[in-house]
């Protein structure tokens, strides 16, 4: 469920949008990709932190999701 809604923001909102995430990959790839390795709760933690530091004033950058394991 979690994974449609984030391919249903890729493919209708973000091309309205356009490009304005700061780092690689897109914010909605690295929360597809967190949400895959890590599972709905810590993966959606990690996409959630990663949104909240996309804004005009964090320099962005390469930001993988990390690894498993703690």
């Amino acid at each position: 469920m979690l994974r449609a809604g984030i391919r249903a923001y890729r493919r209708w909102l973000s091309p309205l949008l356009g490009p304005r995430c700061r780092f690689h990959p897109t914010c909605s790839a690295y929360a597809l990709e967190a949400v895959e390795r890590h599972g709905a709760l810590r993966g959606g933690g990690l996409a959630l932190r990663r949104i909240g530091r996309c804004h005009p004033f964090h320099p962005g950058g390469n930001d993988p999701v990390p690894d498993g394991g703690r």
